[in-house]
């Protein structure tokens, strides 16, 4: 964990990453791989929806996150070759909101619930990832850059959410309830355009 840890962190560095094509190099597996890390409706949403999964635990601690990457895949696919999608940055910022309001209030969620959230704001990422993927780059590296970078960020939410619960039931609850409630705040600054 905490190689995950300090992995997810080198890659955050601001300077390094730049989320939107045309700034930065543009190489397939890194292009992608930096495409999530460096966006911060991306990096919110992405690591709320692994505090969501940790916090509501049992099975909802591997399938949210896997609904995620597995719509996310198939909305960067539909970015990739055209189709059109619309509203796509409000989208993603709602998401901000809804997935981090859900991580703050994880345990009346049903896990089918939390995985057709996750999974239907997860096109909108996905989506963006394949419409902004440089004209050069292997639609294949690009592809599972942004599915690992995706992956980490889920670890590192489940890390924080599964670490604050090591010390305590309440104090995992507790940190459900803060971190989802500052992502969603967050996400409340985005869609104002405030970040």
């Amino acid at each position: 964990m905490r190689f995950i840890a300090l992995l997810i962190s080198l890659s955050i560095i601001p300077g390094i990453a730049q989320a939107h094509t045309g700034v930065g190099p543009a190489s397939g597996f890194a292009h992608g791989f930096m495409h999530p890390i460096g966006g911060l409706d991306h990096l919110l949403a992405m690591v709320a929806v692994g505090l969501l999964a940790a916090t509501m635990g049992g099975r909802a601690l591997y399938l949210v996150p896997v609904s995620f990457v597995a719509m996310m895949a198939m909305g960067g696919i539909a970015g990739v070759t055209g189709i059109a999608f619309s509203g796509v940055e409000f989208m993603i910022g709602l998401s901000v909101v809804v997935i981090g309001l859900g991580a703050a209030f994880a345990s009346r969620l049903p896990v089918v619930l939390a995985m057709a959230v996750a999974g239907g704001f997860a096109l909108f990422h996905g989506y963006a990832h394949g419409a902004e993927m440089p004209q050069t780059a292997s639609a294949a590296a690009y592809g599972l850059g942004f599915v690992l970078a995706t992956s980490l960020l889920h670890l590192a939410g489940i890390a924080a959410g599964l670490g604050a619960g090591r010390i305590s039931a309440a104090q995992g609850a507790l940190a459900g309830r803060i971190g989802g409630g500052a992502i969603a705040a967050a996400g409340v600054a985005i869609l104002a355009g405030v970040l």
